[in-house]
């Protein structure tokens, strides 16, 4: 059993570095508190391992990944805009932006984990390990290795994060989660395109918002309305 639990440990973490998953792990941590995003990261780890190790083979054959692309893809681009949001209406506010509820964090870690573990290769993975071992040994060495693999990502975001300001990185995570729905699209769809040209592809969708962005922020604002003094010293003859 423990070298079961080894092995699946050994899978799971090479199977998630660099992918989407842990790329997602590292811009929540950008945005949400790390503890939120490890704990958020650990439930989905434990819930979607133990479909793969159970049933996996059968759900993954029954559930269409076009649907669940779609579900994961629109998921993904409602936390971008989200972010992307607070961002720029915090623009001309002094002071720093509240952080999200916990709550809120958590559940929006979560649903984005689970929707985009369902059907990805890290779930046939644990269910391919399962076959022929001890389905309990191959549920605890995936969490664990899926686990490891989200906490060395969040380490990595907290590090970055330290030498960033908070609105810039709030405007990169909402870009980036764009990229990220776009990808899971384009993955799921254009199933022709190999990953370097889904991924070039993917980048036109941030990069233009992220243009736009910077263009209305560079735009010229209206004067800003006179204040009290002005407007005291202006009625004095």
């Amino acid at each position: 059993m423990i070298a079961t639990i080894l092995l699946s440990f050994g899978v799971l973490f090479l199977a998630e570095l660099g992918d989407k998953s842990q790329l997602m792990a590292l811009t929540f941590s950008l945005r949400y508190r790390w503890w939120v995003v490890l704990a958020g990261i650990s439930v989905a780890s434990v819930a979607v391992n133990l479909i793969a190790a159970g049933v996996g083979h059968f759900l993954g054959a029954a559930l269409p990944a076009s649907a669940i692309a779609v579900v994961t893809a629109l998921t993904l681009l409602t936390v971008g805009l989200w972010t992307l949001r607070d961002a720029l209406s915090n623009a001309d506010e002094s002071g720093d932006t509240p952080p999200p509820s916990t709550r809120n964090a958590f559940l929006v870690v979560i649903s984005a984990f689970m929707l985009a573990e369902l059907g990805d290769r890290t779930m046939f993975a644990a269910a391919a390990l399962a076959v022929d071992n001890s389905w309990l040994a191959v549920w605890i060495g995936a969490v664990a290795g899926m686990v490891a693999a989200g906490a060395l990502a969040i380490a990595v975001g907290k590090f970055a994060g330290k030498h960033l300001p908070e609105r810039g990185i709030a405007i990169a995570s909402g870009l980036l989660f764009l990229f990220f729905a776009t990808k899971t699209l384009l993955d799921a769809f254009a199933t022709g395109l190999d990953g370097w040209t889904s991924a070039g592809l993917a980048l036109v969708v941030p990069v233009l918002v992220g243009a736009g962005i910077g263009a209305w922020k560079l735009a010229p604002r209206p004067r800003a309305e006179m204040t009290e003094a002005d407007q005291s010293a202006k009625a004095l003859p």
